[in-house]
Parts: structure tokens; C-alpha cells; sequence
């Protein structure tokens, strides 16, 4: 199982006009978060059916791919890093949050940090995800934030709801739409819960955030939320 090989199912697999489209949705112009990411226009679907057949992959290999710049490589790495976790490797925890300079987009995070991080806290101690979240690296602060994905699916939400509230101030669109997102998450366990969440921080929400929190909402509801009657 050779890095080269994996590497050439990837060029083999790539389309050149799927690489311009991403990188424009990917935002990789100049002073856009994603800066200097280059894409060579491989599917996700291709990308995970790839990272099955190298879930075996050295981690010295895993390493090499996340330091790439092509954006297909790291993400063909972490989607290995999670079926290596899923398959029992309780030291991908370790060696990923090891890596967190190079899990540098959303869909980065997205792909595996509720998978690994979330996961392995869902029976330990989770104050790893609030330094995190006061991170000054915005991808360490969404993974606080997504993270808590992994929670939610087994009907916890306190962590979600303090992460939020910790990023409620947060500037950058990408840890706004997540916190937004992981809300609504919230509100598929309990809505009662995100309806008192948003009362008592409405005028500290974000746009973005509350926009995304109440999307499930009925419309008189969410027009009504939005328009600042929170009673």
C-alpha cells in the first residue's frame, strides 16, 4: 500500500473543470480563507471510496498527505484517519489534533472532526474543546464547535450550547454558519432548549447564527424571531 499509488488514483480521478469550480467555492482567491488551497477537482464520493481501500496507510504516509497543498490529499487523509479510528486506533485522537494547522477549510473540519475528536470525548473529559474554541486559529475553533456533532447524535447538547455561547462574539462567517448549524442541531434534541438559548442571547446572536439556528422553525415563528419578538 503505497502513497504514490493513492496519489495517482487521485490525478486519475481529477477534472480539471470540478478543480476551477471549487476553488471559487472554496474561496482560495487572495486574503480568502482558503488562500493558496489548490484543487484538482475530485468528487467527495471518489475521494472516500479511495480512502477505504488505503484505510491501512502508514501514518507517516497519512502525514505526508496533510502537509500537500492539494486540498484532495488532506481530505483523502483525514477520511483515512477516520476509518483508522473507526476501526479501533485510539491514537489518530492524539496525532490529529497534532495536525490542526493543516485541517485548514471547512469541509476539512466537517469530514472529521465529529468522527474523531467528537467521538473519542463522548466518554471523557471535554475541556480540550474549550481551548479550543478560544483558539486563535478559526479552524481549532470550528473544530470545538462541530465537534459536539458527535454529542447531539446521542441527545447531549450542554457542551454545544457553551461552545456556542463562547463563539457568539466570533467575527469570521465560517465559525458563525457553525455555530448557526450546531444550534439547529441542538434544536432537533430539544427545541424548548434552543428557544431559551436564543431568548437569553438574542442580542448577542449573529445574524448569520440565528438565520441558521432557526431554520426548522415554522415561518410565523422564524419571521417572528427575526423580526425581535423573542417572548
Amino acid at each position: 500500500m503505497r502513497l504514490s499509488d493513492l496519489k495517482k488514483e487521485l490525478a486519475a480521478a481529477a477534472d480539471p473543470e470540478r478543480a476551477r469550480n471549487m476553488a471559487w467555492f472554496f474561496k482560495t482567491g487572495k486574503g480568502e480563507y482558503g488562500e493558496g488551497d489548490i484543487f484538482i477537482g475530485v468528487t467527495v464520493p471518489a475521494q472516500r471510496k479511495i480512502a477505504v481501500r488505503y484505510k491501512k496507510l502508514a501514518r507517516a504516509d497519512v502525514a505526508k498527505l496533510l502537509q500537500s497543498r492539494i486540498h484532495e490529499h488532506r481530505f483523502t487523509a483525514l477520511e483515512i484517519l477516520v476509518l483508522q479510528y473507526e476501526s479501533g486506533d485510539e491514537a489518530v485522537f492524539d496525532f490529529y489534533l497534532t495536525q490542526t494547522g493543516r485541517i485548514n477549510n471547512w469541509d476539512l473540519v466537517d469530514t472529521s472532526a465529529p468522527y474523531i475528536v467528537g467521538d473519542h470525548l463522548l466518554t471523557r473529559p471535554r475541556d480540550l474543546l474549550y481551548g479550543l474554541a478560544r483558539s486563535s486559529n478559526i479552524w481549532e475553533r470550528r473544530i470545538a464547535m462541530i465537534s459536539c456533532m458527535a454529542f447531539m447524535r446521542k441527545g447531549d447538547t450542554k457542551d454545544a450550547f457553551a461552545i456556542a455561547a463562547l463563539l457568539l462574539t466570533d467575527k469570521h462567517d465560517l465559525i458563525q454558519k457553525a455555530v448557526g448549524w450546531m444550534l439547529r442541531e441542538a434544536g432537533k434534541v430539544s427545541k424548548e432548549s434552543l428557544a431559551r438559548f436564543i431568548k437569553k442571547h438574542y442580542a448577542a446572536i449573529p445574524r448569520t447564527s440565528l438565520r441558521y439556528a432557526i431554520e426548522r422553525f415554522p415561518d410565523v415563528e422564524r419571521r417572528r424571531i427575526l423580526q425581535g419578538s423573542i417572548d
